[in-house]
């Protein structure tokens, strides 16, 4: 004799282990799908990035914290270019399904608020992954950077792209039309990204642009990457750490009570 289901009790235990390796898989197979625009064009400006910088400042630019400038540089420019693609995977993910209308084929199943953010952030975590390999391949490659802390690398590339992983969901469920996701991009996304010790070391700016830098969440991702390459950092990596995963938490946090309460997903 069949054990009635109580309602609400789903049927498949605490975790819907398919429905969210479905979604996971969905989500790495969007940007796998299109290579070209999602790892080959970010490895490319990345390295138009370094070119640029190398033939228009290293020249004359003495050393960076000990070490030339473009390996300096090389660290930041590979983390703004994980964290800036794993926001758009998320974002762009919600975003195109709201528009089209068939944001209802990832809301109807039973997917629980908690699995619906590990399935979207697999996709930006998995993208961030395969675009920090590829630019560090290109840099061992060409400029001879190893890998100083490779435990470290690892761990702040996977929070940073679970960190704007998490905004690239909250823009995409707050956002609803493509010109605002382009305004959240333009204003709070890039600015995020360039004034965040990317191009240079905080000991060169004044003293109210330093506690500005310090207090942008990004500065520490990618201080923290900057460390795990060549083991150079402004700052305390434990810091940068403890940094990172509040900030990151309190994202995710976020996006999980969104899910739950459908905000401008169900409406």
């Amino acid at each position: 004799m069949e054990k009635s289901i109580e309602m609400g009790t789903r049927r498949f235990g605490r975790v819907n282990w398919m429905g969210l390796q479905t979604l996971a898989e969905r989500e790495v197979r969007r940007f796998l799908s299109v290579w070209t625009q999602t790892l080959l064009a970010p490895l490319i400006t990345a390295g138009l990035f370094l070119t640029v910088f190398a033939l228009a400042i290293g020249p004359s630019r003495g050393d960076v914290m000990g070490v030339p400038f473009v390996v300096f540089l090389a660290p930041g420019i590979l983390m703004m270019t994980v964290i800036q693609n794993a926001f758009a995977n998320t974002s762009s993910s919600i975003m195109v399904a709201k528009v089209q209308g068939n944001i209802v084929d990832t809301l109807m199943p039973p997917l629980s608020p908690l699995e619906l953010v590990i399935g979207f952030l697999a996709g930006a975590v998995g993208r961030g992954l395969f675009v920090a390999v590829a630019i560090w391949l290109a840099m061992f490659l060409f400029l001879g950077i190893g890998l100083a802390h490779p435990i470290w690398t690892l761990t702040f590339v996977v929070l940073g792209a679970a960190f704007l992983g998490g905004l690239g969901m909250i823009a995409g469920i707050f956002a609803s039309k493509f010109d605002q996701m382009a305004a959240i991009t333009n204003f709070i996304i890039t600015p995020l990204s360039f004034l965040s010790g990317t191009f240079y070391s905080i000991d060169t700016l004044p003293p109210a642009m330093i506690w500005l830098t310090q207090a942008n969440p990004v500065f520490y991702l990618i201080d923290g990457v900057r460390f795990g390459i060549i083991g150079r950092s402004d700052s305390s990596p434990w810091l940068g750490l403890l940094v990172c995963i509040v900030s990151t938490a309190l994202v995710l946090t976020l996006c999980w009570v969104w899910f739950r309460k459908g905000y401008r997903l169900k409406s």
